[in-house]
């Protein structure tokens, strides 16, 4: 049985995606199966949300790697011709040079080389997955994307840990998504089979600026939207209302600023345990049983 997807983003930075992905694995884990997927492979940190000590599991992900052979080569320079990340670099008359950290893993080398001197078996470590039980609510799973420090692309540690959490998932009602920060592509393959994208906004400016960005990709996905808006009362959300019914989106919540959800957010503890009556829980609460209400329709096979 291929689980529900449902994909939990922000645009910029801070808007709190993470702060609510974390909460409604809580909440949900009560009443149904699921996999949180922390796919923010440069900075993750939903364990950290949840008290985990450490990351348990790990999976090394590893991308083809350009091994030359200089036996072979004839310096014909058409695999630095077709890089297009400038990690083959030739000078005059001097055979191909590989700078692994620019290297994307995209065989574009391999493929064009006439003269076999690419071995397709050259790879090389550019992070890690892991799988974490947890604790709270009813138990669930955290996968864990991490890319390497100094690496340049992060696409293939996120198409990998979204692989990893699409396999633990299995069985399970729902696979629960928090994507990084932005609007690239990485966050593209993060949202890939979701049924539902819940983007998480602020009232602010800059807010309502990479909130359109999300919804564009949305949109271009075919995702139904629903938008939550964090720290609700710090500024006018009304833009941003109007924003949503612009692109067919529901806005489904308005999560208050609480200063128990800062504290919990400080000790590493979600707020609907540490305070389950506070208004930040309450607000997560029903966004929890709104989405729990919906997940018989998000059903997507995922390939």
């Amino acid at each position: 049985m291929a689980p529900a997807v449902v994909g939990v983003t922000g645009g910029k930075g801070g808007t709190g995606k993470s702060f609510v992905a974390t909460n409604l694995a809580v909440l949900l884990s009560r009443e149904a199966s699921l996999v949180l997927a922390d796919l923010d492979v440069e900075a993750p940190n939903d364990h950290i949300l949840l008290g985990l000590e450490r990351l348990e599991g790990e999976e090394p992900i590893a991308i083809f790697f350009p091994l030359i052979d200089y036996s072979k080569c004839t310096a014909c320079g058409a695999c630095a011709k077709v890089c297009d990340t400038g990690a083959i670099v030739m000078a005059r008359g001097r055979p191909p040079m590989v700078f692994p950290r620019l290297c994307s893993g995209c065989k574009a080398c391999l493929y064009v080389c006439p003269y076999d001197a690419i071995s397709p078996e050259g790879r090389r470590v550019v992070g890690y997955t892991y799988s974490t039980p947890v604790g709270r609510g009813g138990g669930f799973r955290l996968v864990t994307g991490v890319l390497r420090e100094g690496e340049e692309h992060t696409p293939p540690a996120v198409v990998a840990a979204k692989r990893r959490a699409l396999r633990e998932a299995e069985g399970s009602e729902l696979l629960l998504v928090d994507t990084g920060a932005g609007s690239g592509n990485s966050i593209t393959a993060a949202l890939q089979y979701a049924g539902l994208v819940v983007a998480v906004t602020e009232p602010t400016p800059l807010g309502l600026h990479d909130l359109r960005a999300i919804l564009e990709i949305a949109q271009g996905l075919g995702a139904r939207v629903w938008v939550a808006i964090n720290r609700a009362g710090i500024g006018d959300d009304a833009p941003h209302e109007r924003l949503a019914r612009e692109y067919g989106a529901e806005l489904v919540a308005r999560i208050p600023y609480d200063p128990a959800a800062v504290k919990a957010y400080a000790r590493g503890e979600p707020v609907v345990e540490a305070c389950p009556e506070c208004p930040s829980s309450r607000a997560l609460g029903e966004l929890a049983e709104a989405l729990a209400g919906a997940l018989g329709s998000l059903g997507v096979e995922a390939a």
